[in-house]
């Protein structure tokens, strides 16, 4: 991905002004509209195979995280073993993405998949309130790309976004994006249930994505309200209308909230309804949800075998 603007949009961010003046020209977002879609796509049903098909698919969504003060390095390797081999009886389970863990447990980590397909990633620039200077915010970013980060989230400066500081928050992404070289890929996290509006969240994708994104993120889980069906299509929407004119793809990641298959499978279906299968997979799709993980098990355990296992079937993060 790009480290600054396609050329399709770089005059775009020239200057304050024109970058200003871009993100207050795109349409609004009619709240009534976004949120009745988002419903109906919601009740669709799906079932036998194609649910079978969409629960392994969101198992290998899932970016399987830890971000507590309290977590050891048993506890990372504890869920790096989960990540590699979500259910030890069953083989044909898919691994998930990517374990999730702050800077100093990525070395951990990455012991903990080495083999795997598992990605490794790592929330950095002052997670999750992202109030710290810049220097800090990169030699965070630095810190965690050095220690074998595949993947780092960065969070942006809302106050600054609020404020209307648009160009504070395009620099410090396009920096964080800088430190993170040619090895790891870029979540850029909104934190939308502080964005206030609709029309902020979709001022705030195409700020990210300007910038060099590589993924967009709802929210830190951190929060009290974070990823919905609504703000989620909205984001879809503004990938799959930047690759429109700029012929770059972006990943996008619902993160908190998302706790059953059900809810899974109904953000799956916003993915193929709004973008289509081109963001089908894991690299451009994600769940920030750990606690989903489970839920999405004991559902697979039922399609195989007709009942549901025993609380103690799975582990508790």
């Amino acid at each position: 991905m790009p480290s600054t603007a396609p050329n399709a949009l770089s005059d775009v961010t020239a200057s304050d002004s024109t970058l200003r003046r871009f993100l207050h020209g795109l349409p609004g977002v009619d709240a009534v509209g976004l949120e009745a879609r988002a419903a109906s796509l919601g009740t669709r049903s799906i079932k036998t195979t194609a649910k079978a098909y969409a629960i392994d698919l969101a198992i290998s969504m899932v970016d399987l995280t830890t971000l507590e003060g309290a977590d050891t390095p048993g506890k990372v390797r504890a869920l790096g073993a989960k990540a590699v081999r979500p259910d030890p009886t069953d083989r044909t389970a898919p691994s998930t993405a990517a374990v999730c863990v702050y800077p100093d447990m990525v070395a951990t980590a990455k012991e903990a998949v080495a083999g795997s397909d598992v990605k490794v990633a790592s929330v950095a620039t002052a997670f999750p309130a992202g109030r710290a200077p810049i220097a800090v915010k990169l030699a965070d970013v630095r810190e965690a790309v050095a220690a074998g980060a595949d993947e780092i989230d960065m969070v942006i400066d809302r106050g600054a976004f609020l404020a209307g500081n648009y160009r504070k928050v395009y620099d410090e992404i396009t920096a964080v994006k800088e430190a993170c070289g040619t090895s790891a890929r870029l979540k850029v996290i909104f934190e939308t249930g502080e964005l206030s509006t609709y029309d902020n969240i979709r001022r705030a994708s195409w700020l990210g994505m300007l910038a060099g994104a590589d993924f967009i993120k709802t929210s830190t889980g951190k929060v009290a309200v974070n990823a919905t069906p609504a703000n989620t299509l909205l984001m879809l929407e503004a990938v799959r209308d930047f690759r429109a004119q700029t012929g770059v793809q972006v990943g996008v990641k619902p993160a908190g909230g998302i706790r059953t298959t059900k809810d899974a499978v109904k953000f799956l279906v916003l993915v193929n309804e709004t973008v289509g299968e081109d963001w089908l997979d894991n690299h451009w799709f994600r769940f920030g949800a750990s606690s989903l993980l489970n839920d999405l098990l004991m559902q697979r355990q039922k399609l195989a075998t007709g009942r549901y296992s025993g609380p103690d079937y799975v582990t508790v993060d």
